[in-house]
């Protein structure tokens, strides 16, 4: 990211930048932020007790919202009096001051009597717990549907800017500052609210206020007000990530951390991608109020998940692994490249019994697939 960053001041230093240079570096960075942040998020647990997460999350929350914000109203205000090019300079020096905080950073090393994971085995492994971790779906489910609504707002704000407004890089930074300031607030009373209101109703009342934040862009053109309603998104914003990430850390254990929220943050970014790409399409083919008010309404129906998919019952797992089997005792030591391996369980019933243990069994299916089997049955024996 400090690279691509560099290159891009050198060539708009030189004026040879083209729109395609621009997207390619752009590209670049997006590919250094994809893999930065699983890592950067999966360590949060690590740092804080789990009654301090939602905190820690808030907080890293309102730094990203606020840096969003504050970061384009600089930028546009240095763009309107030097020009783009040291914006870009600022943008690499800030990756140095994250290399040396990262550098003076001496964190525990974890031990483990396991061999290292291969990297296509430790991708499978991943995108297996996910698929047979219904909480985890769950989640998943909540954060596209609001996204992918929510991205409207951020992917037209520019044009509204631009050509109903006819306000230029000061206006749109000036009404990105209020949704970062709207985020910084909003973490101050999103504790509380999360004390009284399940998570559920947190984020179904976050997507509504956000609704009418996107509903208000498309027909108020009067600057003031539109600055008051980009701060309620900006609450609104910060309440839904927040209450969003906070599930993401915690319904997964700790040894697929960092790949759950690799899936997480690409159904994130991916569902901004995507949903800005058909925003911006509907908007060009109708108009930029019909494409946010669809998206508005969207988002006000997708308040109706929480009737479907809770994730409150996921927030509240404990999902620290246990060791309830002794260590097994071995006949032959298998190379690190064998297998399958065998699981048998076996298990006595009286006759009564068996009914209720096969639906046991079958709903246990899910874990066990989770944690790693490739195939599962279940049998009789006489």
């Amino acid at each position: 990211m400090l690279a691509a960053a560099v290159v891009l001041y050198v060539l708009t230093l030189l004026g040879v930048t083209t729109p395609w240079v621009l997207l390619a570096l752009t590209f670049a960075l997006g590919l250094g932020d994809a893999m930065n942040a699983p890592a950067w998020q999966a360590i949060t647990p690590d740092l804080v007790p789990r009654d301090a997460l939602p905190s820690a999350v808030t907080l890293n929350g309102v730094s990203v919202n606020l840096a969003r914000a504050v970061g384009p109203a600089i930028g546009g205000f240095i763009v309107a009096a030097a020009g783009p090019a040291p914006v870009f300079l600022l943008n690499a020096i800030s990756f140095l001051g994250v290399i040396l905080v990262l550098f003076r950073w001496h964190p525990t090393p974890a031990t483990s009597v396991l061999p290292a994971e291969r990297v296509m085995g430790a991708i499978r492994a991943g995108l297996r717990y996910a698929r047979y971790a219904p909480a985890l779906n769950t989640l998943l489910i909540r954060t596209i549907t609001f996204i992918l609504f929510g991205s409207a707002l951020w992917a037209l704000l520019p044009q509204v800017v631009n050509h109903d407004l006819q306000a230029g890089a000061i206006g749109y930074g000036l009404l990105l500052g209020c949704l970062g300031l709207g985020a910084v607030i909003g973490a101050t009373v999103l504790l509380p609210l999360r004390q009284k209101f399940a998570i559920d109703r947190v984020v179904a009342g976050a997507s509504l206020v956000f609704a009418f934040a996107t509903l208000s862009l498309a027909f108020l053109h009067a600057l003031v007000v539109l600055c008051l309603s980009m701060f309620m998104g900006g609450v609104a914003w910060i309440a839904a990530m927040s209450s969003l990430n906070t599930v993401a850390q915690v319904v997964v254990p700790a040894w697929v951390r960092a790949r759950a929220l690799s899936i997480y943050l690409l159904v994130f970014q991916g569902g901004l991608a995507v949903g800005s790409i058909l925003w911006g399409s509907i908007a060009e083919r109708t108009s930029t109020s019909i494409a946010l008010s669809l998206a508005a309404l969207g988002l006000a129906l997708g308040g109706v998940l929480a009737v479907r998919w809770h994730m409150a019952a996921g927030e509240q797992m404990d999902v620290t692994p246990v060791s309830n089997w002794p260590e097994p005792h071995l006949m032959l030591e298998p190379r690190l490249e064998d297998g399958p391996v065998l699981v048998i369980s076996a298990y006595v019933l009286e006759p009564d019994q068996r009914a209720d243990f096969v639906q046991a069994m079958y709903a246990l299916q899910q874990v066990r697939r989770r944690n790693g089997g490739i195939r599962w049955g279940l049998f009789r024996t006489r």
